[in-house]
């Protein structure tokens, strides 16, 4: 099948965009490459994003980005963070494959499934016998250094290029909260995608926090009344 090859932003004007993104690891990375493509043709501009967890992330990137250095800035630091990810997982990640598993599995790396992982066996064992105020008292979170590094959350706050929406659940409540783009911050990304067989609750203004996937994977109603 022919495919027609349109140059980035040839075709002049562009057509702006909201973007509703879900959480999950998997498709986080997915949109990822979805978000790049758009921000490389250039014939869409992103002007709304509402999005949970590993979507909050993607959200908050892309809007830094934006503010540094347009679509190009935003391609870049997008591409950044995951590659950033993408290293912090060798270390701190449970799913990893062990140097030793080959030997496990008699020389044999085909069809390697995270059942036969014990790494993730033992984790899965903790998280069942534990809460994360047990097994992780100092409330540890890897993914917070990697947000920091790759979000300036106070130049957002001051002026967010894109309408920002982040969904949260309340823990209390079990109602969706929205933080907007004036309430960034790495807490406000880190409670969109906060697990709680993974991590504590995230407390902003005395107020506990889940992740946003509970009651909005993502809600879609910041986008039509904003």
């Amino acid at each position: 099948m022919n495919r027609t090859t349109v140059s980035p932003r040839s075709n002049g004007g562009t057509k702006q965009i909201a973007l509703a993104l879900q959480g999950g690891g998997a498709h986080g990375a997915f949109a990822w490459g979805v978000i790049d493509r758009v921000l490389e043709d250039g014939r869409l501009e992103i002007e709304g994003v509402s999005a949970t967890s590993a979507g909050a992330m993607n959200a908050a990137v892309l809007a830094s980005g934006l503010q540094r250095g347009g679509p190009d800035g935003a391609r870049a630091a997008l591409h950044a963070f995951w590659q950033d990810v993408a290293r912090a997982a060798q270390y701190a990640s449970p799913f990893r494959k062990l140097p030793w598993e080959t030997f496990l599995h008699n020389g044999h790396t085909d069809g390697h499934t995270l059942d036969y992982s014990p790494m993730y066996v033992m984790t899965d064992l903790m998280l069942r016998m534990w809460s994360p105020y047990q097994f992780n008292p100092m409330n540890f979170n890897p993914l917070r250094d990697v947000l920091e590094r790759h979000v300036d959350f106070e130049a957002l706050r001051a002026g967010c290029p894109i309408h920002l929406h982040l969904c949260a659940t309340n823990v209390e409540t079990g109602k969706v909260r929205v933080f907007d783009g004036h309430e960034m911050s790495a807490d406000a990304v880190l409670a969109s995608a906060c697990l709680p067989f993974l991590f504590q609750a995230v407390e902003i203004d005395g107020e506990h926090y889940w992740d946003g996937g509970y009651m909005g994977n993502p809600a879609i109603f910041p986008l039509i009344y904003h």
